[in-house]
Parts: C-alpha cells; sequence; structure tokens
C-alpha cells in the first residue's frame, strides 16, 4: 500500500482539531478528508473508499460510537481509531470490544497517533 494512495477519515465536531489532525496526516504523505459530524460523513458519495477513520467519540447527533455500530451492521469495515475530549472507560472497553484499533483521550501524542495509523494500515513507521 502507498501512503499518498491512502485516504483517512477525520470526523470531529471541532473544526480546530479536523484541521490539526488534517495538517498532522498530510504532513505524513496520506490523503484526508475531514468531517463535521457523522451524518456529514455518511452523506458523502466516498468515491475514494475510506482505508481508516480517525473518529470523535461525542458528537452531537449520531456520536461515533454509533456509526461505529453503523458501519458494522452494514458490512463496512475500516479500522477506526478513536479520540476523545473525555475520559470514559465504558465508551473505551466498547468500543475496543466492537473492533476499534486505538482509543486515545484527546490531548494525544502525535506520533503514538501515527504509529497506529501505520500499523492498522500494515504500513512500517519511520
Amino acid at each position: 500500500m502507498i501512503k499518498s494512495c491512502v485516504t483517512i477519515c477525520v470526523v470531529d465536531d471541532d473544526p480546530s482539531v479536523c484541521k490539526a489532525l488534517s495538517r498532522l496526516i498530510k504532513s505524513d504523505g496520506f490523503r484526508v478528508k475531514t468531517y463535521g459530524s457523522t451524518q456529514e460523513f455518511l452523506g458523502d458519495d466516498h468515491t475514494e473508499r475510506p482505508d481508516l477513520l480517525v473518529l470523535d467519540v461525542r458528537m452531537p447527533g449520531m456520536n461515533g460510537l454509533d456509526l461505529q455500530n453503523h458501519l458494522a451492521a452494514s458490512d463496512h469495515t475500516i479500522p477506526i481509531v478513536f479520540i476523545t475530549a473525555y475520559e470514559n472507560g465504558r465508551a473505551k472497553t466498547k468500543a475496543m470490544a466492537e473492533g476499534a484499533v486505538a482509543f486515545f483521550k484527546k490531548p494525544f501524542d502525535e506520533k503514538d497517533l501515527l504509529g497506529v495509523i501505520y500499523k492498522a494500515l500494515n504500513l512500517n513507521y519511520t
């Protein structure tokens, strides 16, 4: 898999988080699409199928855990890395039990996030 062919979607209702994560992930050579809500993500036609989601847990409307369940019920297997500003052991346990590849509390170390992205995509992290 070539990094420049990988599409990573960031779904977070905080525009500053979307912007910062987009900048970080793009700086490492990946393509990035950002969405301000799960509804916006679901409404996209996804002509470029996402290879990985970086997904906020708490958002208005359908939250990140609901989106994870929706995708699983629709047989869409996309690796998901959850991020949250709120400590919630129950949400972490649920997300990981449902197949999330990682769960980070904001703020998190950028290198840790990139390392998990590489691992989930079976790429070598340099």
